[in-house]
């Protein structure tokens, strides 16, 4: 399971850097059939370490969600991928990251939380330098 998912952020991190953003998730609240998550599932509307999330429901579980600073600035698109999908049937390919340049990311395990109740694993591809995550903490 570790492998599978340090295997996926390599793969992600090194196919995403020349991606350009698209200027429809900029600025929350973005354009599109994106919803706040907080309109959908009973979460706040701001999320200590991941920031204001917007995703199109049609997408999930796995998303995108697109996660925003208190400034409204998109800073991650985040992929919640079931770990019972984390098989050598099943395959995500094609992930989009709207935000444009990946500066890095991070992968680690959800017990489940409202509107993703199962396990899964949290692929954030962070839009911004390592010392930007901070602009999603609680103010």
């Amino acid at each position: 399971m570790r492998l599978v998912s340090i295997a996926l952020a390599m793969v992600l991190a090194g196919s995403l850097p020349a991606l350009a953003q698209d200027a429809s998730v900029a600025k929350s609240p973005p354009t599109g059939a994106y919803k706040a998550v907080s309109s959908l599932v009973k979460l706040p509307d701001f999320i200590p370490g991941m920031g204001q999330l917007f995703v199109d429901p049609a997408t999930l579980p796995a998303g995108p969600f697109l996660a925003y600073d208190h400034d409204g600035k998109l800073v991650s698109t985040i992929y919640m991928l079931p770990v019972k999908e984390l098989n050598p049937d099943k395959r995500f390919e094609d992930l989009a990251a709207p935000g444009g340049n990946v500066d890095h990311v991070d992968v680690y395990y959800n017990a489940g939380h409202p509107g993703v109740e199962e396990p899964h694993v949290h692929v954030v591809l962070w839009h911004v330098p390592s010392a930007d995550e901070t602009k999603v903490a609680a103010k």
